[in-house]
């Protein structure tokens, strides 16, 4: 919220919260109408964009509502709990002719530009295996994160999201994925009541590159971890937070770049982004649309579909059954 009211782009009219202290508070901050309903906020305004943190249990159904209104949405990630979710918002907002972006700062990192780069350029070529660790820690987690009726998922869905995107973004759209999910319960029993917090994603393409990610979420203070490996023939590219390192076989330092990212100036960027997509849509075409994310909802909703079948499963079969034709967001590595 204060990304959005330190723009130029954004004038906040109206806050939602349930807890009607929190939303009186905030609306106090930003000068604005508060509201602990969510309809009411819907009915008795007339916005031109909405702003949603909300999780998916509690807001789908006035997501509905808000793109019946023509409503254009900026959402956090995740796009939907499932790719039926998603799926269904992208034809109503399609048919009502709303925008829906998906907010995924990471698109704005330094270094995942500067992985495609080195991709498409050299010096790297003909990649053959890449390997991605993701170590999430949470400080706390709300009772609806356990529950896969309400949360959708866990570590893969909502935590893994904008690294999956952006693999997507460098790699392209994998012909299948095959998952192992765990939890940390100790009671075997309770395991089908709990969301995962360890993943592990192997994914092959059309190229014959393979791709493991391993993610895993933990209590503990906040902290993000992430890193992508890339081995080729001759060299082995490895992307950290803030440097990338490109060595050869025998482990001779090749080439270091050191860049830096900051999460609130990229979710900036994108909410300007959005911003721009509804005032000049001409020169500014909507960036991270909920039709594009379908591929990255398509890639999760595989994973969790191959950790029940115990079988490899196909993210274009999965596009393909909702009669959307996938584009791939980057030529796969050759």
């Amino acid at each position: 919220m204060s990304i959005a009211a330190a723009s130029q782009y954004f004038d906040i009219v109206a806050v939602a919260e349930k807890e009607t202290d929190l939303a009186q508070q905030t609306a106090r901050q930003y000068g604005c109408a508060a509201f602990d309903d969510y309809r009411q906020l819907l009915t008795q305004n007339d916005l031109d964009c909405l702003l949603v943190a909300a999780a998916m249990h509690g807001c789908h159904q006035h997501l509905r509502s808000a793109i019946k209104k023509r409503f254009n949405i900026f959402k956090r990630t995740p796009l939907a709990r499932n790719f039926e979710e998603a799926s269904e918002l992208v034809r109503l907002a399609h048919a009502e002719h709303a925008k829906i972006a998906v907010a995924v700062p990471l698109r704005f990192s330094e270094g995942l530009r500067h992985l495609r780069s080195v991709i498409d350029n050299g010096p790297i070529e003909q990649i053959s295996l890449v390997t991605v660790c993701c170590d999430y820690r949470t400080e706390h987690l709300s009772p609806w994160h356990l529950d896969p009726a309400l949360a959708g998922g866990g570590v893969l869905l909502h935590e893994s999201y904008q690294i999956i995107d952006s693999l997507l973004r460098t790699f392209g759209l994998p012909e299948q994925v095959y998952s192992l999910l765990t939890n940390t319960a100790a009671d075997r029993l309770q395991r089908h009541a709990l969301t995962e917090d360890c993943a592990a994603v192997a994914m092959r393409f059309a190229s014959d590159l393979c791709l493991n990610l391993v993610a895993t979420r933990a209590a503990g203070p906040h902290a993000i971890t992430e890193s992508i490996s890339c081995l080729s023939k001759d060299m082995l590219l490895v992307l950290g937070a803030d440097k990338m390192t490109i060595q050869d076989r025998a482990g001779r330092k090749l080439k270091q770049k050191r860049f830096s990212y900051d999460d609130g100036a990229a979710t900036k960027q994108a909410l300007e982004q959005f911003a721009l997509s509804i005032l000049d849509p001409q020169q500014n075409p909507l960036a991270c649309s909920a039709k594009e994310q379908l591929q990255t909802m398509a890639v999760i909703e595989a994973a969790y579909l191959s950790s029940r079948t115990g079988m490899p499963e196909q993210p274009r079969r999965i596009l393909a059954l909702e009669q959307t034709e996938p584009t791939l967001f980057w030529p796969p590595v050759r």
